[in-house]
């Protein structure tokens, strides 16, 4: 959006978001001419005079709009800061979104973004399986609250969904759906057209039902949720968009009328990152589609290996989808890519599963996604372990699931690592 008419205006060339990354919204004159942008270790800003002091917080509390020729003002880092804005700008670019949100976390930005746009006694739809964390702020904090939530399976159809909608008696008060897509860690997808015909189902006049998504495991590269008619998308820039395991983020992208509810209430909560956080999530989005892209063609040949094995019973992974599977035609529309993340049963049970982990070398026992080394971890157990056995069961989200985080090492090695820890059992 912004992007395009400032590449325009230089070269009437339409820039690439991988190209922008290195330079978009930030002028080196403004910072003594460093090729980078600096990190602004402030926690407030000095005002030329009172009248810009006045004018900056009447336009950061809303009590009148931007002026035609008139910037936002910095005022202080809980409210924004260079790094921050910089950042956000340049998230917005893979989705041609109006505006970001950075977040310490990405469970801030869960939480945030959704106590703020739902209120009590609201209902809330979201797809089943998603991160442990997102299911027990859903199902237990939420309620704290008197917002309401109810899951739907990725197998069920659109009626089939309205239906459990219905029989809650709170259809009328179905605020915001939400989805993972693919789930984490069993990669179903849920189809986005779907979720926005029902949500224009449930909505009238008065009040849009919204949808939302957290989108971590294609990121930002392989998958567009603005363009498939959603109205947020989420993210844990811990993951993908970090990508070095060294820094804990999230983000929110979506519309500006959105977004300026959900950047006022994070003032107000405190959630926002830290300019450390901004300058270490800029350095590492220059290089976000080459990390992917190479981690896509690493899990694709494992996940092909993997499905051979004879010690592995199922493999989870898209890029294994085949046309007659009921999630191809979904898959086909929605991902520009398998993406890196695969899970698969081993042969038996728990014992089996911890045998295969404690035996990995190159391959680190850790949670969390998305970083340039292959992480495994056990999901029953550990990510997921807040989520109710019965069903984590019902999901296939089973004791001798294995989830693989697929990183940039050679591939042949992490097969091989694989290879010797699948000989132990």
């Amino acid at each position: 959006m912004a992007a395009k008419s400032i590449s325009k205006q230089k070269s009437k060339r339409v820039l690439k978001p991988e190209s922008l990354m290195m330079s978009y919204g930030y002028k080196p004159e403004l910072s003594e001419g460093a090729v980078k942008c600096p990190i602004f270790q402030t926690s407030t800003f000095v005002f030329k005079n009172a009248e810009e002091g006045k004018a900056f917080f009447e336009v950061a509390y809303g009590k009148r709009p931007l002026g035609p020729h008139e910037k936002t003002g910095l005022i202080y880092s809980r409210i924004n800061n260079p790094d921050l804005e910089i950042l956000e700008n340049r998230l917005c670019l893979w989705d041609e979104a109006e505006d970001g949100a950075v977040f310490e976390s990405g469970m801030a930005a869960i939480t945030t973004t959704v106590l703020e746009l739902l209120k009590p006694g609201d209902l809330l739809l979201h797809s089943e399986p998603i991160y442990g964390g997102s299911d027990h702020f859903f199902k237990h904090i939420l309620e704290k609250f008197g917002i309401h939530s109810i899951g739907f399976m990725p197998n069920q159809s659109k009626e089939e969904i309205i239906k459990l909608v219905k029989s809650t008696g709170k259809s009328d008060r179905l605020a915001m759906i939400f989805i993972e897509s693919p789930a984490n860690p069993t990669n179903d997808l849920i189809d986005m057209k779907m979720c926005v015909e029902i949500a224009g189902l449930f909505s009238t006049k008065d009040k849009k039902v919204l949808t939302a998504i957290d989108n971590t495991f294609l990121g930002p590269v392989f998958s567009h949720p603005l363009k498939h008619g959603f109205d947020l998308v989420l993210y844990s820039a811990t993951k993908y968009i970090g990508g070095h395991s060294d820094v804990i983020a999230g983000a929110c992208i979506g519309s500006k009328a959105l977004l300026k509810r959900v950047k006022s209430f994070r003032s107000i909560m405190g959630t926002m990152a830290s300019p450390n956080t901004g300058w270490l999530l800029m350095r590492s989005l220059e290089t976000l589609k080459m990390r992917m892209t190479l981690q896509a063609e690493n899990a694709e040949k494992i996940a092909a290996w993997l499905n051979k094995h004879p010690k592995v019973e199922k493999v989870y992974y898209l890029g294994l989808l085949k046309k007659g599977d009921k999630q191809y035609e979904t898959y086909k529309r929605q991902c520009l890519s398998p993406g890196a993340m695969i899970s698969f049963d081993v042969k038996g049970g728990e014992k089996k599963a911890f045998k295969v982990l404690n035996a990995m070398q190159l391959i680190k026992l850790a949670v969390s996604l998305g970083s340039t080394e292959s992480l495994a971890e056990h999901p029953y157990s550990m990510t997921h372990a807040p989520v109710n056995d019965e069903l984590k069961m019902k999901m296939n989200l089973t004791e001798k699931m294995i989830r693989l985080s697929v990183g940039v090492e050679n591939y042949e090695d992490i097969i091989a690592d694989i290879e010797q820890a699948l000989e132990k059992i």
